[in-house]
């Protein structure tokens, strides 16, 4: 039986959902495929955070494994349903194929066929989660209050205590963002321009001040509730994996050096878990944006995770990566090697003496074998052939490290001789990189969606 008429869809969906069927009377199928397909720009590629064990009663567990397409530490891959509730929208950011003054297919869910859907979904081993955003229908306060009333339903009617993912609306009520916090594991709220230049002329509905707010409101909610926790044993938990963020690269003019200090001081000042980077893919025609001909800028998009990771675990600094001066990455080589190349005075390093924040800085060396080499010399002097089975990667720490006062055998030093060799172990066309996708066709199929709401086989 399939999902094209009317009484079809009528017979898949309880009382519940027929009484609160939205505005927009179609398919279910069609609104799944609709609003999967409008959620596919925001960026979630992140391990849960969360370490919660299942309950008696209740069904689904979180665990700090990755999630959305990405792998476990035992090597599972495993993903979330990852959906709008509406993709009808009052706001009309100009980068956003769900503007308002774009002609294109409209649907909603309503919170109790969303909640069906998960609950269905994750029984059938389809999913492990959900991560769920949305546009602005009529306002910011009644699409969360549409979120919030899914997410109860989830957590409160099926019992469900898997992970959640929710995005926060900018300009709804603070009231509103601290009952979602309380049902989401994760919560997020999207920057996505990171200057207010940049938000006037794209995104004119929103600004500096509705973004940084909810952000503001949740990242104090998180320092209460750990207070909380340790005062009162059965606390709720408060987004208990974090907030993150998103930052849409090459929309506009913005440099990598306004990105990444943006990025920075979002650690600093929200203590983010994550800042993701989504590089713009051109979704309508717009004399303020990037032609629908430019092809998104993957490899800018690397280079700032780079340079994340730096100043996440390397203990870098923005400054120290960019400047006014040279405000954008070097597409050749990784932020790291950049960095190293342009402090030759600093090399070569003495692996046997040098500190362990020096290790960090030399390219070849992460943090794993870092700390490898600061254990393995108390025991004696390490050597080239000992650092390669540390795991050091010697085709580029090698320019840059000595051992027991010496360079590798055979290699000849020179600046030019090490940049050159770098960019050739480093570089590829731009145009050789592309977007990946996980499957070259759709894994859902109409007959899997009936299936899982009727539960008929």
């Amino acid at each position: 039986m399939g999902f094209g008429t009317g009484a079809s869809r009528d017979s898949c969906l309880s009382e519940g959902s027929k009484k609160n069927r939205g505005a927009f009377d179609i398919d279910i199928f069609d609104k799944l495929t609709i609003l999967s397909d409008s959620a596919k720009y925001d960026v979630a590629c992140t391990s849960s955070g969360v370490d919660r064990s299942g309950k008696s009663g209740s069904i689904g567990s979180a665990a700090k494994a990755g999630i959305c397409h990405s792998f476990a530490a035992d090597g599972r891959c495993i993903s979330l349903l990852k959906v709008l509730m509406t993709n009808v929208c009052i706001f009309d950011c100009k980068y956003c194929v769900n503007r308002v003054s774009n002609d294109t297919a409209r649907a909603a869910f309503t919170p109790q066929e969303l909640a069906e859907l998960t609950i269905n979904f994750y029984r059938r081993n389809y999913i492990e989660g959900l991560f769920l955003s949305s546009g602005v229908i009529r306002n910011p306060n009644y699409t969360s209050e549409q979120m919030i009333r899914a997410l109860e339903l989830l957590r409160n009617t099926y019992h469900f205590g898997g992970y959640i993912h929710v995005k926060a609306i900018p300009g709804a009520d603070s009231e509103l963002i601290g009952r979602l916090g309380l049902l989401a594991d994760r919560m997020s709220v999207n920057i996505e321009l990171p200057s207010q230049e940049s938000l006037s002329l794209l995104a004119p509905n929103k600004t500096k001040e509705s973004i940084l707010r909810p952000m503001g409101l949740i990242s104090n909610k998180i320092q209460e509730n750990s207070t909380d926790i340790v005062k009162y044993r059965h606390a709720s938990k408060f987004v208990p994996a974090g907030q993150s963020t998103q930052l849409i690269v090459g929309a506009t003019p913005d440099t990598d050096h306004k990105i990444l200090t943006l990025t920075e001081g979002l650690y600093k000042k929200y203590r983010l878990k994550r800042v993701f980077f989504s590089a713009y893919m051109p979704v309508a025609n717009d004399s303020l944006l990037p032609s629908l001909d430019t092809k998104p800028p993957l490899l800018r998009e690397h280079r700032l995770y780079q340079a994340d990771w730096l100043l996440r675990f390397y203990g870098f600094e923005a400054h120290e990566l960019l400047d006014e001066q040279n405000p954008n990455f070097n597409l050749q080589v990784d932020p790291k090697c950049h960095w190293a190349l342009n402090h030759l005075e600093l090399f070569p390093l003495e692996v046997n003496k040098a500190p362990f924040e020096m290790l960090l800085r030399v390219p070849g060396i992460g943090v794993i074998s870092a700390q490898r080499i600061m254990a393995a010399r108390r025991f004696g002097p390490l050597d080239f052939l000992g650092l390669k089975k540390i795991g050091v990667v010697l085709k580029r720490a090698q320019y840059f490290i000595t051992c027991k006062g010496r360079m590798n055998d055979g290699l000849k030093i020179s600046s030019d001789g090490t940049i050159r060799a770098l960019m050739a172990d480093h570089y590829r066309p731009p145009e050789q990189y592309e977007q990946l996708s996980m499957f070259n066709e759709s894994f859902l199929k109409r007959e899997d969606v009936r299936q899982c709401l009727t539960g008929q086989t």
